[in-house]
């Protein structure tokens, strides 16, 4: 759950079920996409600054973000992180011309689930919001099919799968991200096989035109929280041209 709001300011009337919250501090460019979106039978509500977000959040938990990573002075990247630590809800980003492709990985490697980059089309944004929540749907569903029973053990490693833990030699818990876990089942379902960036797109649900260094900064993430030395890896290895290899043995349990 998120923070409630500050005490000094009045609690914000109840957000629909499955909204969107369109964070933006241009008030002409946020009332545009609130309308694109409302007629289109998509609920949504609009929030100018961090301040106001975290308050809209603290009413109920939103289908999607829609997140301006320059919201004035303010650094949309703060409110990402907020986000990220506290809830799993999709998040597209959106980002300026400066330093777009910086804020690009990092909103990314935070947990992002999509991007757009300024100016775009109306048309563009309700295509990639859409992409967003039929990918978290689908998932949703594979998930009430499987209950992911078992695991996987590799290197003294432990996955469970039903409750989504991982365990390093030592016994202590590795807490994964919904992308980073997505990952290391794909590396686990197909151990010593070279997996392109395209297979792990799709392993990891991420849309086809996302940006494709965006599975590089998941393999990076994964590789922090997995191997001793990630500049010298020993589990992912990179094949160049190619893409990724878990290069231990996989036991399934």
């Amino acid at each position: 759950m998120f923070l409630p709001a500050a005490a000094e300011a009045p609690p914000p009337a109840p957000a629909p079920p499955g909204h969107i919250l369109v964070v933006e501090d241009d008030p002409a460019m946020r009332e545009a996409i609130l309308e694109h979106l409302r007629d289109r039978g998509l609920p949504a509500l609009g929030a100018p600054t961090s301040a106001a977000a975290r308050r809209a959040l603290a009413t109920g938990e939103p289908g999607l973000v829609l997140l301006d990573l320059q919201l004035g002075g303010e650094d949309g990247l703060d409110l990402l992180r907020e986000i990220r630590s506290a809830s799993d809800v999709p998040v597209v980003i959106i980002t300026g011309r400066r330093r777009e492709e910086i804020d690009r990985v990092v909103g990314l490697e935070l947990g992002a689930d999509d991007y757009l980059d300024k100016p775009f089309g109306l048309r563009e944004l309700l295509a990639r919001i859409r992409a967003v929540l039929r990918r978290q749907e689908i998932g949703r569903a594979s998930r009430d099919r499987d209950p992911e029973r078992g695991g996987y053990r590799f290197a003294g490693w432990r996955l469970e799968r039903r409750l989504r833990r991982l365990t390093d030699p030592a016994g202590v818990e590795t807490p994964l991200t919904r992308g980073e876990y997505a990952l290391l089942l794909a590396f686990l379902a197909a151990p010593r096989r070279v997996l392109t960036r395209e297979q792990l797109l799709h392993a990891t649900r991420l849309h086809e035109d996302v940006f494709d260094r965006s599975i590089d900064v998941q393999v990076l993430r994964l590789r922090r929280k997995l191997e001793a030395d990630p500049g010298a890896p020993k589990l992912i290895l990179t094949e160049r041209g190619l893409g990724y290899r878990f290069a231990a043995e996989v036991e399934a349990w």
